[in-house]
């Protein structure tokens, strides 16, 4: 599911001044309800170690 409790947490928060949530209620809310964290593979671990072997 690609609209989780995080992410939707994440894009909320990183908004300066306003938000605007389209969509439909149901998934919205199953959304803000869901409590399972999903393993986001972003090689972000890979990339800092690449960095700075490259700098």
């Amino acid at each position: 599911m690609m609209l989780s409790r995080n992410l939707f947490y994440t894009g909320l928060t990183r908004a300066k001044k306003l938000a605007i949530i389209v969509g439909a209620k149901k998934p919205i809310a199953m959304a803000v309800r869901s409590v399972n964290q999903q393993e986001r593979y972003t090689q972000l671990k890979q990339r800092l170690i690449q960095s700075s072997i490259n700098s």
